[in-house]
Order: C-alpha cells, then sequence, then structure tokens
C-alpha cells in the first residue's frame, strides 16, 4: 500500500482521541466506526500528519427484514452515503474507506438485498473517489466470511479482521485457505484477550487483567502472534485507543478519561520504533479483597466492612496518587455505559490497602483501583465481588 507515493504499513490506534500521543509514539493511522464528526476528526489528525481509516456505518446483514427490504430506507442511506464521499474524498487526511464494521456475510438466498445494497453502495464508492482503497472488517478469520466476500461482493479492496486471542490462530488461517483468497488484509482491532475470551467467576463476569499484565500480554501477542512478515498484510490498529466503557471503564482503555497512559502505550511505541522515551507506569502484581482474588469468588454481607489492597512489584510509593471506585457490574458484555458508583466509606482513599463498606444492595459489584505517577502515567486494577444478604 502506498500513500502519497510512498509505502505505507499501518500502525496505530482504533479509535481517534489524543492524536498528538499516537503520532510521538510512533503511530500513523486512527479510525473511525461511522461518520459523526468526521470532518474534525480528518482535520485532526492532517495537522498530526496522521491517515484515517474512515467507517461507513451500515446496518448489519441480519437486519435484512427491518431495513434491507425496505427501499426507502435502502435508497436514504445510499444517498446519504454518497454526499459523505463526495465532501471528504480529497481530504488529505483519508487513507480509505471501511465499509460496516462486524457486518457478517451470510449465504442464504434470504439476504440477497442485502448483498444488492451493499454492492451498489461498493460500487458508487470506488466511482465517485477512485483515488482510496475500501475495506470491510469482520470478527477473527471466518472462512464463512471470507467464501462469501469473494462469491457475492464485487470489487472489495482489502479485508480486515477484528479479533483478540484468536490472533493467535490467524497466521495459520491465512496460510491454510491461500488457496482460495490471498489478498491484502488488516487488522483493524487487536489486543489483548476480550472478556468473551477471559476466565469468568461464578457468578458470570470476566476477570481481569491488570494493566501491567496487559501490556506483558500485549507484547507476547504483537512479536508471537501479529503477522507482521506476512507480504499480504498492511498494517493493524490497537484496540481501544483512548477510554472506552465496554464491559468495564478499564478493560480496552488503553488511556484513562483524562489521558492518562498505561504500561500498553509504553510497549506500543517500543514495539514501533524500537525504542522508548516514556517513563514505565506503576508495575502492579495484583488486586486482593479480604486477602483473596478474583478467581476465588469473593462473597461478602451487605453493609460490612472489607479490606482491599493493591500489590506492587516495586513497593516504591512515592509520588502515587491512588484513586479507589466500588462501581456496579454489568453482566451484558456490550455494555458501554459508565456503571453507577457508590459511596462505600472507603478509607483511607489515597493508599495501597484501604477499608470499606459493602453496598446494602444485593448484586454483582467491582473494587477498582486507579495508581498514577508524576509523569501522568496510570496503572489500573480491578476485582468483581457479590454481596449476598443473610
Amino acid at each position: 500500500m502506498y500513500r502519497n507515493d510512498t509505502p505505507f504499513v499501518v500502525k496505530g490506534g482504533s479509535g481517534y482521541a489524543r492524536m498528538t500521543m499516537l503520532k510521538a509514539i510512533g503511530g500513523n493511522t486512527v479510525r473511525t466506526w461511522d461518520t459523526a464528526g468526521l470532518g474534525a476528526i480528518l482535520d485532526s489528525a492532517a495537522a498530526n500528519n496522521l491517515a484515517v481509516i474512515a467507517g461507513l456505518y451500515i446496518p448489519e446483514s441480519r437486519y435484512f427484514g427491518l431495513f434491507y427490504n425496505d427501499q426507502k430506507k435502502v435508497d436514504e442511506q445510499y444517498a446519504a452515503l454518497r454526499q459523505v464521499i463526495q465532501r471528504y474524498r480529497s481530504h488529505p487526511a483519508l487513507l480509505m474507506w471501511c465499509l460496516g464494521n462486524e457486518v457478517d456475510f451470510p449465504f442464504k438466498a434470504r439476504y440477497n438485498k442485502f448483498y444488492d445494497a451493499y454492492n451498489r453502495l461498493l460500487n458508487m464508492i470506488h466511482t465517485e473517489d477512485p483515488d482510496h482503497p475500501v475495506t470491510t472488517t469482520m470478527v477473527n478469520y471466518q472462512f464463512r466470511n471470507i467464501i462469501n466476500i469473494r462469491l457475492k461482493v464485487k470489487g472489495i479492496d482489502i479485508i480486515s479482521f477484528n479479533t483478540f486471542g484468536d490472533l493467535q490462530k490467524l497466521k495459520n488461517n491465512l496460510s491454510s485457505f491461500s488457496w482460495f483468497w490471498k489478498g491484502p488484509f488488516l487488522i483493524t482491532e487487536w489486543g489483548i484477550y476480550s472478556p468473551q475470551e477471559s476466565v469468568n467467576t461464578a457468578w458470570g463476569v470476566p476477570i481481569e487483567p491488570t494493566s501491567t499484565k496487559k501490556a506483558a500480554q500485549y507484547r507476547e501477542m504483537y512479536t508471537r502472534d501479529l503477522p507482521v512478515d506476512n507480504p499480504r498484510f498492511l498494517g493493524a490498529l490497537t484496540f481501544y485507543w483512548g477510554q472506552k466503557e465496554e464491559v468495564t471503564p478499564t478493560w480496552y482503555s488503553i488511556l484513562d478519561d483524562s489521558g492518562g497512559a498505561t504500561a500498553m502505550v509504553r510497549e506500543m511505541q517500543s514495539l514501533w520504533t524500537g525504542a522508548t522515551q516514556l517513563r514505565e507506569p506503576p508495575e502492579l502484581e495484583y488486586m486482593l479483597v479480604n486477602g483473596k482474588g478474583a478467581a476465588d469468588n469473593i462473597i461478602m454481607k451487605p453493609g460490612t466492612m472489607q479490606t482491599a489492597e493493591v500489590r506492587m512489584i516495586d513497593p516504591l510509593t512515592k509520588g502515587l496518587r491512588i484513586v479507589w471506585k466500588v462501581l456496579d457490574e454489568d453482566f451484558d458484555p456490550q455494555n458501554m455505559h459508565q456503571p453507577k458508583a457508590y459511596m462505600v466509606d472507603l478509607t483511607p482513599g489515597d493508599s495501597l490497602r484501604v477499608t470499606f463498606r459493602a453496598p446494602s444492595k444485593e448484586g454483582p459489584y467491582r473494587i477498582y483501583s486507579w495508581i498514577y505517577d508524576d509523569d501522568g502515567n496510570v496503572a489500573t486494577a480491578n476485582t468483581p465481588f457479590y454481596v449476598v444478604g443473610i
């Protein structure tokens, strides 16, 4: 892939926050999932010499009955996306269009109107903007999706994968099925193991690693699993560049909501550039609640006093600022909303070891700790627990 007549490999973050920081650590690309605020995002990217993979939202194929069988809705979507293409096709930050995110490509005839609408959009984009390629994304490498794209979609330029724990299977899948498809690919989301791939408590919520363990996991997966030597590989975007509420406020968040950098930022710079100028954030071993880890399935009675502590690899605490919170647990893995915080008499708040009162309402919760150093770096840990009445 070439950009401005120069070979270009995507190294960036899936997201579009803190672009100056991303550029400073060696990134060159950001990604959106839809067109909301696209003009401002493109302008900010251009100011930081970053490229943009611009997402074009379309309803998933499973909505063939509610959306794709309604020609009026399909035509309105076509007209709206055509205006977007015409407006931004000449923007210097634009790298490519991504038509749909994880829309799925089924085989059955009842999805034919989805394919009609999709191919019509794809043809329109290539006609209106022949200078930028078009990709689409799927969850992991799904041979079924590859087959249907090859058979039913005319003209997609690049296939992209959103993959986490299954990244370890990607090299083998690319090789095993190259007899059918050997085109170029991008990895548009990758990083640590997802909540769906993690160990759960007895009540079914995932156990989240500390930010220190996430950074080590990230480096291991980059060096072992990312197919950077494959000649078809066009690059990869780490998920999520910014702060994101999904299952928890910290699971995918490479930064906190004020821009504090987790250890993954340092790993990204090191792996992209071969060096890093960033100070290492506080290194955490684990969190304990009443002397137990999350895998011990911690149960407590309403309103009773509890203890929580974070163990650090380097016990030096000078210059650290520590924030604790007890938040609602959400069983929905697609939850994108900030959970409710509880006043639980946390004492002392700015310490590696605290006492707190269990919430009075029965149900699942998590206790979180954010640990900041003087350089604005942050380390995170949390532990789920369940309150059960007598």
